[in-house]
């Protein structure tokens, strides 16, 4: 592999970017030899800015990105090694980016004098936690209740890196709370539990949610994460979403959605296959029948779910059950066979590039493994007709940032006591619906992240969709706030 070449498909990524402060003699050509060498080694050159200049020389600060930890070291030998050239430090951005969090809590009003103590805090806070005493309802709009979500973790599932527990959870955990505030508008705080028990995580969670006015659970393992879920929507009166299941589930859809239009399929019509039976895989699965999908294969690591498997119970005997019509048996790759949809929620190398060649004509790939894809787009870019990965230098990324901020924001507007299914699927279709239908096109299926108008579609979408279900307590009107007592 020559050094202009990244492992894997691999692209200079600002994730992998750091700060390089360098000394130089001031002369002609100097700064050309470091720039020459940044990018021999195949990294991208970026900012460039004066620190100071003086009668030693120059001292720059220059910002580099590469597609890895290894890359990045290669590049600053390769600077280090130049004559006449000092690297003085070298500043990781993405670690500075966390020094000290990523998130913070601030007041909403300012606390400058007796009056605005007095009020905020005692004596005055007392009357109205006597009003929320006798109407616990009050505190969705007297307290933070209303607006703020726990993020909830036991860091056993995080991202790529499986069980790293909850301290090394937190950086992701406080990123989520971001995104939320960020595109929705809505209080996130991340709660990391050092315990994989699932008892103690519901009793956590139990005693914390008179806070809060939704659950997110994230990077729990599978098959502990459906247990958790499952008994926290049992006991808890306001909503309890697993992200890694059901917001992945409702992107998928969306893209699912608009995929299917821009090659002219009907959902009713399409053979589709599920490549991962953990807990994105079945939410995917449920999902998309729910949406009207009749053909479905899931798959998992032993091959084709059907109910003659003698190593199925639970949910996958379950889904096993609801799905594989045809009575398909063998592979991934055999099923892939004749379909029209690969959804791939599962580990590089899950089905192969020959298998998506026995596809239908028009077929739709999503490989959402990160980082490395279950197949690489490359391989198979002349063979399908749409291609999607979880990755943002690829086309049609798949993100559940799409999903989760807008899908708490109106299950919040309207106090919903759950999300349900008709609220996913609300939410999913939102999604699709912003692209307009002459935009959507094969690289064009699912919006962009920082499309903020996505949020304001899933927040409407549920809302509508919470009321109509009857999960929610009120209308979207806003409710008349409750009055203070009167004065005696």
């Amino acid at each position: 592999m020559s050094s202009l070449q990244a492992p894997s498909g691999l692209q200079p990524s600002a994730s992998y970017s750091f700060t390089m402060r360098i000394e130089l003699r001031q002369l002609p050509g100097a700064f050309a030899q470091v720039a020459g060498a940044i990018g021999a080694e195949g990294a991208i050159l970026g900012a460039i800015d004066l620190v100071r200049v003086d009668k030693r020389g120059v001292t720059r600060d220059v910002t580099v990105a590469c597609f890895d930890a290894a890359h990045g070291e290669r590049v600053v030998n390769a600077v280090r090694s130049l004559e006449g050239i000092k690297v003085v430090s070298v500043s990781d951005r993405t670690f500075l980016m966390h020094k000290g969090g990523k998130i913070e809590i601030t007041p909403k009003i300012a606390i400058k004098t007796r009056d605005d103590l007095s009020m905020a805090y005692t004596p005055g806070v007392a009357r109205v936690s006597s009003a929320i005493a006798e109407d616990p309802e009050s505190a969705w709009a007297l307290t933070i209740k209303g607006n703020t979500v726990a993020v909830v973790s036991d860091g056993t599932a995080v991202l790529g890196l499986g069980n790293i527990g909850p301290e090394a959870a937190m950086p992701v955990m406080e990123g989520k709370a971001m995104l939320f505030k960020e595109l929705a508008g809505v209080d996130a705080f991340p709660l990391c539990l050092d315990t994989t028990d699932v008892d103690e995580i519901v009793r956590i969670v139990e005693g914390v949610a008179p806070t809060f006015g939704g659950i997110n659970l994230e990077d729990i393992a599978a098959p502990r994460c459906f247990e958790v879920e499952r008994r926290l929507k049992e006991t808890l009166d306001i909503p309890v979403f697993h992200d890694d299941q059901h917001g992945t589930a409702i992107v998928v859809l969306a893209a699912l959605l608009n995929a299917l239009r821009v090659v002219g399929k009907r959902v009713e019509d399409a053979r589709v296959v599920i490549v991962g039976a953990g807990a994105a895989g079945m939410a995917c699965a449920k999902i998309v029948l729910n949406e009207g999908v009749r053909d479905l294969v899931v798959c998992d690591i032993g091959g084709i779910l059907h109910p003659e498997r003698p190593d199925l119970d639970g949910e996958l005997a379950a889904m096993a059950a609801r799905t594989n019509p045809r009575g398909l048996r063998g592979t991934a790759d055999e099923a892939l066979d004749g379909a029209d949809v690969a959804i791939g929620v599962s580990v590089p190398g899950a089905f192969t590039a020959g298998a998506v060649r026995t596809m239908a004509e028009g077929a739709i790939v999503f490989a959402m493994a990160n980082p490395t894809p279950e197949v690489q787009p490359e391989e198979v870019w002349n063979d399908v007709a749409i291609m999607a990965t979880g990755r943002s230098d690829y086309p049609n990324q798949i993100n559940n940032v799409l999903a989760f901020p807008g899908v708490f924001k109106g299950a919040l507007e309207v106090r919903a006591r759950a999300i349900d299914e008709t609220m996913k699927l609300a939410a999913a279709r939102a999604i699709a619906s912003v692209i307009p239908e002459h935009d959507l096109g094969p690289e064009y299926i699912v919006p962009s992240v920082f499309n903020r108008r996505v949020s304001v579609a899933v927040a409407d979408a549920v809302a509508q969709a919470a009321i109509e279900s009857g999960s929610a307590r009120r209308d979207r009107a806003p409710a008349r706030e409750p009055e203070a007592p009167p004065v005696p």
